[in-house]
């Protein structure tokens, strides 16, 4: 990576050639809090226009916490958020994602009884217009609106390749194909930024290509902005930009994934080195 120059608002360019633009979004001195129990210490980082942004650690780190405070389900005690050059207030998660942030969780939230174009279609609640009412009457406008959302969920079952169970229950649907159908959901909100919480848990080998092949698809065409946790090394070195790494609630490294792997103290974080 070429940092271009020191402000944040022009970005840089990767070793592949790939032009990354300004800060989206700054995470400014975040502690977070539970009780006596310090999750977050005063980190800060940033995330750029159309970069992939790893969040690693050890268990405990504190990277889900980050996530739930990036959307608006956690408040830190201390802090700034900044979204787009504006200081973000204290708001609650829908709140957060009529912003433009969309997210998937560590442990698969879908309705398991609804079909897999139901489910993805629960991600189009933010673009929704019409009133429910309207929508329970389904008619005139509402019924319009509704058709363009179903054509939309259909292009991104298209994109993800999941054709075949567009009217399977997710319930019965494999844990790796169900994880797909919650990054349907997710980018069904059409997020300028996608926040994606362990995506390739559970996975073998080969839906974690399949999933890989995914999100660098969902970066390249859609433009989106992902920070992803992720704990699988290879898995984010191959499609990060840039990582930031926490241990204890801490920041202890953040750069280039080449960067990441020369820094010792990640280095003795993930191989259990006790800190002098």
């Amino acid at each position: 990576m070429n940092e271009m120059t020191d402000n944040s608002t022009v970005g840089y360019m990767t070793d592949d050639g790939r032009q990354i633009g300004g800060t989206m979004m700054e995470m400014k001195n975040i502690t977070l809090r539970f009780g006596g129990v310090v999750a977050i210490e005063d980190i800060s980082f940033d995330i750029r226009e159309g970069e992939i942004r790893a969040i690693i650690g050890p268990n405990g780190a504190g990277k889900s916490s980050m996530l739930n405070v990036i959307s608006g389900f956690y408040h830190p005690q201390e802090g700034e958020v900044w979204f787009h050059g504006e200081k973000r207030p204290t708001m609650r998660p829908y709140k957060v994602a009529q912003q433009g942030i969309a997210r998937t969780f560590q442990n698969i939230a879908l309705f398991k009884g609804m079909s897999t174009l139901d489910n993805i279609m629960t991600g189009r609640m933010t673009q929704m217009k019409s009133s429910l009412l309207s929508q329970a009457i389904w008619f005139g406008k509402a019924a319009k609106e509704e058709a363009e959302h179903r054509q939309k969920v259909e292009e991104i079952i298209d994109f993800l390749e999941i054709q075949a169970i567009r009217k399977t229950p997710v319930g019965r649907l494999p844990y790796g194909m169900q994880k797909r159908v919650e990054l349907g959901r997710a980018l069904a909100a059409e997020p300028k930024l996608l926040l994606l919480d362990e995506p390739m848990a559970g996975m073998n080998v080969e839906e974690k290509e399949d999933m890989s092949r995914f999100i660098l698809d969902v970066n390249d065409e859609f433009g989106t902005t992902i920070a992803l946790i992720e704990h699988d090394m290879g898995v984010v070195m191959d499609i990060s930009d840039r990582v930031v790494v926490m241990d204890y609630g801490k920041k202890i490294g953040d750069g280039t994934p080449a960067e990441v792997l020369a820094n010792q103290d990640v280095i003795d974080a993930y191989l259990g080195v006790s800190h002098d």
